[in-house]
């Protein structure tokens, strides 16, 4: 983007290019080759690299990989946990006991309302399929799905 000083306010003027059908074919053709922003934008002439980016991405011509951030490996599915084996016997609050899984099966106020039953991990109130369901780590910062903005 070339600039001039203006003649009344001696600041910088601005001469804006326009995007003409010729060189939105250009850019379409460099950024299919894989040329970077930058090297469109020297070669377009009188356009910035941040006017290249923008365009391309009001086109919705296909995004590449960041330089900086480098390739983007992507990770195995998490492990589904083994579902617990129902405890043939419905095990009720009163019939609990400190090393028993604490887990609530059903909705309370049901008939069918009971607790899992099976064996508890040492110092946890679940058993070991229910601690991982419980107590999951969270996601690192940078994978986590941002909720949309209303």
């Amino acid at each position: 983007m070339g600039t001039t000083a203006s003649r009344k306010s001696g600041k910088p003027e601005r001469h804006y290019m326009s995007w003409t059908e010729k060189r939105i074919e250009l850019l379409k053709k460099y950024w299919s080759k894989g040329m970077s922003a930058s090297q469109i934008a020297e070669t377009l002439g009188d356009v910035t690299r941040n006017a290249v980016i923008g365009k391309a991405h009001r086109l919705g011509l296909n995004a590449r990989p960041s330089p900086v951030k480098g390739p983007v490996e992507k990770k195995p599915a998490p492990k589904q946990p083994k579902p617990v084996e129902p405890s043939p016997k419905r095990i009720t609050l009163l019939s609990l006991t400190e090393r028993m899984c604490k887990w609530p099966i059903g909705h309370p106020g049901e008939d069918d309302f009971h607790f899992c039953g099976a064996p508890s991990v040492a110092g946890q109130p679940y058993c070991e399929d229910h601690c991982r369901r419980a107590y999951q780590t969270p996601a690192p910062k940078r994978d986590r799905v941002r909720p949309p903005r209303l």
